[in-house]
């Protein structure tokens, strides 16, 4: 589904990312794990054309993620899902509208918002809290509204960049548990991720990058870095 094909990425001379080549299956879940500065965050840009690599190509199915015009970026991104840290939410618009409001922009009708919105808080388990203001929320809540927001687009892809730094252990396992699920619902998960507990719990496959070259890849793997 996903092929990085030995990429590398250089800022002024200095490889943050040098000859990676990974492939990820459809419905799989990847830990991408690595101290920071290790070059996981920049591996995601890459994915979402946030950034080109300086070399090497990315496939998304037969797609030349790196080849794409400006114009057709849009279209790529509906495709994956993107989770933050800081959860990216729109402090003067409610839960139902931040999820809304991402349906907006991309021209989805009135009745589709009405329809989809809902379910996708229900997933959550946010129901209960549509009228409420992310400064009503908890930090977990928060994020679990960025998580709703990221699947109403039905991507095939969610990226979930460092999405528990910001919260406590509790909200943290309950994003975790969340990511799960919806990989359980087939949706391919990439979490990038310092964070050692999480992954010696998940038993799932872990990339492990250092200095920008991937180290180790392994199926039930654990953070040893």
């Amino acid at each position: 589904m996903i092929l990085f094909d030995k990429i590398s990425k250089a800022y002024n001379g200095h490889f943050a990312l040098e000859n990676i080549t990974l492939n990820i299956e459809q419905g799989e879940f990847v830990s991408i794990v690595g101290q920071s500065g290790a070059g996981k965050s920049t591996l995601l840009k890459l994915l979402i054309a946030e950034e080109k690599p300086t070399s090497g190509r990315i496939f998304l199915d037969k797609q030349d993620v790196t080849a794409l015009p400006y114009a057709e970026l849009p279209f790529l991104r509906r495709r994956i899902g993107t989770i933050f840290q800081d959860f990216k939410l729109l402090s003067q618009k409610t839960a139902y509208e931040n999820i809304a409001f991402a349906m907006e922009v991309v021209g989805k009708s009135k009745k589709e918002i009405q329809e989809d919105v809902p379910q996708v808080l229900q997933l959550v388990g946010l129901e209960e809290k549509a009228k409420q203001f992310p400064n009503q929320l908890s930090g977990g809540e928060q994020q679990r509204v960025a998580i709703a927001r990221a699947l109403v687009h039905q991507p095939d892809i969610i990226i979930a960049d460092e999405p528990t730094g910001n919260l406590d252990p509790l909200n943290t396992w309950d994003v975790i548990r969340l990511l799960l699920k919806i990989n359980e619902l087939g949706t391919t998960i990439l979490l990038a991720t310092h964070d050692r507990e999480i992954i010696n719990t998940l038993n799932k496959r872990v990339v492990s990058i250092d200095k920008g070259k991937v180290i180790r890849d392994e199926q039930n793997g654990r953070y040893i870095l």
